[in-house]
C-alpha cells in the first residue's frame, strides 16, 4: 500500500482521540469486576492488578504488562492528540519530529485489544466458582478497544501527510533527483536521495536514520529467535500461576489452563487461548526461521507470498500476550488471603519474554532481502 486517505476530517480525528483519552481514564479508574466469596468482596482494576503483582515480587511481569497495557497506549494517544492539534493549529513545535518518531515506535506495542480479550477469559474462569458482577470498567475497556482499533488506522505516516497537505513540512519526493539513489524514511515515509555508499544517513525531514536495508538483519533475527526458543521451554514447563487455598497450593501451566477452560464448557475461549498461547508463538518461531533459511529466488509470485506471510506473522505477534494478561487479572480477582489467592508463577514472566523477543525478531526482519535475490535487480 502506497497511500490511503480518510474521509474523516482532521477535527473528527481529534474528537475521536479526545474521546479515547476520556474512556481510557474511566476504564482504568473504575473497577472491572466485583468478586464475592464467603461474604468477602474484591473489586479488581487494571492499576490495582499491576500494583498487587508488584507487591507479590513479580516485578518483570508488572513492568511488562504495565507498559503494553497502560503506559504505551496512553503515550500513543497523547502523541496522536498532540500531533493532530499541532497540524490543526498550523504551527509545529521544534520537537514535532521526535514526537512522531516515538509515536511510530509505540504503535506495535499498544495491546489494549489483547487486554480486553484477557479480561473476558479471566471473568469466564471465575464465573463458575464465585459470584461475579461485571463493573463499569469492563464496558470502558470494551469501548476503548473499539476506539483504539479505529485510531490504529491513523499512523505516523498519515500525520506527516496531513502536515504536507497543510504545507507545514516538505513534500515527500519533491526534491528527488531520479538519477541518484532513492530511499524512503521508515518513520515519516519521506522519499529522498540517499547515497548507497553510506550504511545509514539522517532523514532530511524528521532526523531518523535512513537505511536501504536493516542493519545486520539476519544475525539479529537469529539471535532473537534463539533467545525466544530458549525462554519458550521454561514458559511451558514452569507454572504461570499458583492457586493458594486453605487446603493447599496447586500449580497451573499454560496448557493446563486451556484444558481447564475446555472442561468448564468454554470450548470457544479454550480454542482462543490455545491459538494465542501455543499456536501463535510456535508459528512465529517456525515461520521466521523458515524465512531466514530460504532466500533462494523462486519468482515474484512466491516472494510475494513470503512477504505476505511475514506481514501476517508481524500482525498476530502481540496476541500471544493474552495468557500473561489473564494471569495478571486473575491475580487481582482472587485476592482473598487465607481463603483463595492466585500468585503469578515464573512461567508467566518467561512467556511474556517470549512474546517480546519474537516481536523484536519480526521487527528486525527485512522482507526486502528476499526481493534482492531477483536476478533482474542484480548489477
Amino acid at each position: 500500500m502506497l497511500y490511503r486517505q480518510s474521509a474523516v476530517p482532521l477535527d473528527g480525528w481529534i474528537a475521536l482521540t479526545i474521546a479515547a483519552l476520556i474512556v481510557f481514564c474511566i476504564a482504568n479508574a473504575s473497577p472491572i469486576a466485583t468478586l464475592s466469596i464467603q461474604g468477602n468482596t474484591v473489586q479488581a482494576s487494571l492499576p490495582g492488578a499491576l500494583w498487587l503483582t508488584w507487591q507479590q515480587g513479580n516485578w518483570i511481569l508488572a513492568i511488562m504488562t504495565g507498559l503494553v497495557g497502560f503506559w504505551l497506549p496512553l503515550s500513543q494517544l497523547l502523541f496522536l492528540l498532540w500531533g493532530l492539534w499541532s497540524i490543526r493549529a498550523g504551527r509545529l513545535s521544534a520537537d514535532f519530529e521526535l514526537g512522531m518518531r516515538l509515536f511510530h515506535r509505540f504503535a506495535p506495542w499498544s495491546m489494549v485489544p489483547v487486554l480486553m480479550l484477557g479480561l473476558l477469559v479471566a471473568i469466564v474462569k471465575f464465573s463458575g466458582f464465585a459470584h461475579l458482577e461485571p463493573e463499569f470498567g469492563l464496558w470502558g475497556f470494551a469501548v476503548l478497544t473499539v476506539l483504539l482499533t479505529i485510531l490504529s488506522r491513523f499512523s505516523a505516516h498519515r500525520l506527516w501527510r496531513y502536515a504536507e497537505d497543510a504545507l507545514l513540512v516538505p513534500m515527500s519526493g519533491g526534491l528527488v533527483n531520479l538519477e541518484q539513489s532513492i530511499a524512503s524514511c521508515d518513520a515519516c515515509a519521506y522519499v529522498q536521495n540517499a547515497p548507497l555508499s553510506e550504511p545509514s544517513a539522517s532523514c532530511q525531514r524528521c532526523g531518523e536514520r535512513v537505511r536501504f536495508r536493516k542493519a545486520d538483519s539476519t544475525s539479529r533475527v537469529w539471535a532473537l529467535l534463539l533467545a525466544a526458543s530458549i525462554v519458550y521451554i521454561p514458559a511451558n514447563i514452569l507454572p504461570v500461576m499458583q492457586l493458594r487455598t486453605a487446603t493447599g497450593v496447586s500449580m497451573h501451566t499454560i496448557v493446563g489452563g486451556v484444558i481447564e477452560l475446555w472442561n468448564m464448557g468454554s470450548w470457544d475461549l479454550a480454542i482462543i487461548v490455545f491459538l494465542a498461547s501455543v499456536v501463535v508463538p510456535m508459528t512465529k518461531l517456525l515461520v521466521l526461521a523458515a524465512l531466514q533459511i530460504n532466500h533462494r529466488w523462486r519468482g515474484p509470485v512466491i516472494q510475494r507470498q513470503r512477504t505476505r506471510l511475514y506481514e501476517a506473522v508481524e500482525f498476530i505477534g502481540q496476541w500471544s500476550m493474552l495468557d500473561v494478561f489473564v494471569v495478571l487479572l486473575m491475580t487481582a480477582l482472587a485476592n482473598f488471603p487465607g481463603i483463595s489467592e492466585i500468585v503469578a508463577g515464573p512461567g508467566a514472566a518467561s512467556f511474556g519474554m517470549v512474546v517480546v523477543l519474537t516481536m523484536l525478531a519480526a521487527l528486525s526482519y527485512d522482507p526486502r532481502q528476499g526481493w534482492d535475490q531477483d536476478p533482474a535487480l542484480r548489477p
